[in-house]
């Protein structure tokens, strides 16, 4: 494990998927035709307080959902991607285009469509009830599972062994 932690420490990018990560992955079909979701807020939390400690959040999707990204967005995440069918060509493309190196970069996804992605990044995390194939392939498998504070796990491992896990009243809306 301390070899898994000094991964963690190295972080300055975060690259999170939606459903499955943010979300447990429920879908509630609204009669409207909105398929509304749940997300956790202290992964809420833990989102802001990287962005206010200068790390890099970027949120990626398969998906397509304007209600989430209006929640990200109001968390002050500006990096959003959603529709992304190739995730890791999209990555390998973010890490150029910035400048990253992959020793900087944790990715976190639970499913099928995450598994290319995952060795663009030294530190690939999926949450405790991610698909079988997303267990065995990912550094650090989280206790907690998908929408129910995973994000928050990982996240607050990375700021806690930098010492940037500390709260701030202007992180206050999640």
């Amino acid at each position: 494990m301390n070899n898994v932690l000094e991964l963690f420490r190295k972080i300055t990018t975060f690259i999170i998927d939606v459903d499955g990560v943010l979300t447990d992955g429920t879908l509630l079909l609204m009669d409207n035709g909105i398929q509304a979701r749940t997300m956790n807020v202290r992964d809420g939390f833990a989102l802001q307080l990287a962005i206010k400690k200068g790390y890099r959040v970027m949120i990626i999707s398969g998906g397509q959902s304007e209600q989430v990204v209006q929640r990200l967005e109001k968390l002050g995440i500006k990096e959003i991607q959603m529709s992304v069918l190739d995730k890791k060509a999209f990555i390998e493309e973010y890490k150029k285009k910035n400048n990253l190196s992959a020793s900087e970069m944790l990715y976190m996804g639970d499913d099928l469509p995450d598994l290319p992605a995952m060795p663009v990044v030294s530190l690939s995390c999926c949450p405790a009830d991610a698909a079988v194939e997303i267990r065995d392939m990912a550094i650090y498998v989280s206790p907690v599972k998908g929408g129910h504070g995973c994000v928050r796990d990982v996240i607050e491992k990375v700021l806690r062994l930098n010492d940037h896990w500390e709260y701030h009243p202007d992180v206050a809306s999640r």
